[in-house]
């Protein structure tokens, strides 16, 4: 069959071969108007349909591409790696590269774990905290994703804590009888569940800055009290840093929050575009993982060259002083703008933004809870989707989901994109 065709063509194609027409739900725009565009190129912020249209991204691959698309460091790390092997499934230099850089980043934690995704590492930070604890329960927060394994895909009800809604067809509710829910920012519902059953906790698990479901900062007292509640039942504090980590600082968001957690779960920029997970904890926990204890976990893929390299190259260069300093004036700078152009045209909005994060909100004050996210006012956020794909800017295709600066953004490309905001909001009036 042909390899050529247009946004439209690849599309019908895709729907016979793929459900949905994809291979991860939120890209097939059921949260927005319109189809979705097939991509076939990228480069620095930029990227390119089937119809040879360009965008500018402040998706980023869902957060990975912090250098931008097609970074040459990365790319030639990357080819080197392949050249020599894309995959041994046995043990080699670049894994044991990546994870020094790694913990030099992250003095809080003495060894890690390389898996191929978030989800996975997730997974197996759990299975190592209650091999550890012995204990069964997990906390997570309503609004906080930790990947589709089976346990965490749980809902939650009305009161305090709900056990055991699995929010997925096919998990069975065995598999989330053990995982309690808990509302973000809220310290009583925490301290009510610890009395309650702190003793049964293997692990709290929580998004420093949860960035799946908008983006909730959180108070930092309220963080505080989950180190402190963890600590005094003997249960493990996970820190979720797949998506914050190497993103909102040059160690992630714990150093950033004075909060040290017993174990972190990490991917995305780790891979440099490639598909990797890790997980990290002092040695004391990490001994428990087999082989040296009795919780297994094991990956064909885990700790891929080619991923290596590419995470390696992505570590360099977001070590090299003032990156961060520099994304933050971008953020800054993208932030301001984008606040101007909803006031300058009457339009209410909040743009919410940790670092190279950022999220607009149509509501006029930013949620800490999931709660006080007004769903009804997603069908702002699909508008504006819409009409800025017309003007060439690409956002991520729901308004739950969270927008990433880049290196690789200059400042004409973020005032570009305020102007076709604002140029947006101004056609509504």
């Amino acid at each position: 069959m042909s390899n050529s065709g247009s946004n439209a063509s690849w599309w019908e194609r895709a729907e016979k071969v793929l459900p949905g027409g994809v291979n991860s739900p939120v890209r097939a725009f059921k949260s927005v108007p319109g189809d979705p565009l097939v991509f076939n190129k990228a480069a620095g912020c930029h990227f390119t349909d089937e119809d040879g249209n360009q965008y500018i991204d402040w998706c980023l691959s869902w957060g990975p591409m912090i250098l931008g698309h097609a970074d040459c460091d990365v790319e030639a790390a990357a080819i080197e790696a392949l050249r020599e092997g894309a995959s041994f499934g046995a043990p080699s230099r670049r894994e044991v590269l990546l994870a020094e850089a790694f913990l030099e980043r992250l003095p809080h934690f003495d060894q890690a774990r390389f898996v191929s995704s978030g989800t996975e590492a997730v997974m197996s930070a759990i299975r190592l905290a209650r091999g550890f604890t012995g204990r069964d329960v997990i906390v997570k927060f309503v609004g906080c994703y930790h990947g589709h394994t089976d346990s965490m895909l749980v809902e939650a009800g009305s009161g305090l804590a709900t056990f055991g809604a699995p929010s997925s067809g096919g998990v069975p509710t065995g598999f989330t009888d053990s995982t309690a829910v808990l509302p973000l920012d809220d310290d009583e519902a925490l301290e009510a569940f610890f009395s309650e059953h702190g003793d049964k906790v293997a692990a709290l698990i929580i998004e420093p800055f949860p960035a799946n479901a908008g983006l909730l900062i959180q108070r930092p007292q309220f963080l505080q009290k989950c180190r402190d509640l963890t600590t005094k039942h003997g249960a493990l504090l996970i820190f979720d840093e797949v998506i914050t980590g190497f993103r909102v600082g040059p160690s992630g968001a714990a150093p950033l929050l004075g909060i040290t957690p017993d174990m972190g779960t990490y991917g995305k920029i780790i891979g440099g575009g490639f598909p990797v997970g890790a997980y990290a904890a002092r040695r004391q926990i990490m001994d428990h993982i087999s082989p040296n204890g009795q919780v297994y976990q094991a990956g064909t893929l885990s700790g891929n060259p080619v991923a290596m390299a590419a995470g390696l190259a992505t570590l360099e260069k977001t070590g090299r002083p003032g990156f961060y300093a520099d994304l933050e004036r971008k953020g800054a700078r993208l932030q301001a703008g984008l606040e101007k152009a909803a006031a300058d045209n009457g339009v209410t909005a909040t743009v919410v933004r940790q670092g190279s994060l950022f999220w607009t909100v149509f509501q006029p004050e930013a949620p800490r809870s999931f709660a006080a996210i007004d769903g009804s006012k997603m069908e702002i956020y699909g508008r504006m989707h819409r009409d800025l794909i017309d003007r060439g800017v690409y956002l991520a295709p729901s308004g739950w989901e969270v927008g990433f600066v880049s290196a690789a953004h200059t400042e004409d490309d973020i005032d570009t994109t305020v102007a076709a905001v604002a140029d947006t909001f101004k056609s509504w009036s």
